[in-house]
């Protein structure tokens, strides 16, 4: 005689495996989006997505368009992210030395306090435009996974280069300054 499974192991067992599922479609989800990098690692380039935000310290909105026709070094941030204070002196530097060359750095604020990245700039002398992202629309929009990330942008709207982590002197030479 066969003995049937009784109902409670078949329901662990089947809660089991919906937790599992649940868990490898959460993990796969947030996997940051790859295919600017893909793109550029076949030597393409894609289109930057359109960003519109308010400026940082009020003023209305600032979008990415504004700046069509220019080279764009478009740098999310946090005031608490401790790479992103590494890096703000360069980028002002460079954005000193590109500005008069029909190019900018574009600083978008992440998921911050005001006041907090209000004083971030005041304390590196930051001159560059800024946006403030409060709900994440740059993140989504960009696939950003950690502070900083920098997007170097063409004159014609379309992203040449990604780096996810601090630039250096070196990225900003060999990325940015071609296109100028």
């Amino acid at each position: 005689m066969r003995r049937a499974l009784s109902p409670v192991p078949i329901a662990v067992i089947c809660i089991l495996l919906g937790l599992i599922a649940l868990l490898a479609y959460g993990l796969a989800s947030n996997e940051p989006d790859r295919g600017v990098e893909e793109a550029l690692g076949r030597g393409e380039t894609e289109a930057a997505p359109d960003l519109e935000l308010p400026k940082l310290g009020g003023g209305g909105n600032g979008s990415l368009a504004d700046y069509r026709g220019q080279v764009v070094v478009l740098n999310f941030w946090a005031s608490w992210c401790k790479p992103c204070r590494a890096e703000s002196p360069l980028l002002e530097r460079w954005h000193q030395r590109i500005s008069a060359r029909d190019a900018t750095v574009l600083g978008v604020d992440m998921l911050d306090i005001t006041e907090d990245a209000q004083d971030f700039i005041d304390e590196y002398g930051l001159s560059y435009p800024m946006l403030k992202d409060k709900d994440g629309h740059g993140i989504e929009t960009f696939g950003v996974v950690q502070y900083p990330e920098t997007f170097v942008i063409d004159r014609d709207g379309r992203i040449t280069a990604v780096r996810r982590g601090p630039v250096d002197e070196e990225f900003m030479r060999t990325e940015v300054g071609p296109l100028l």
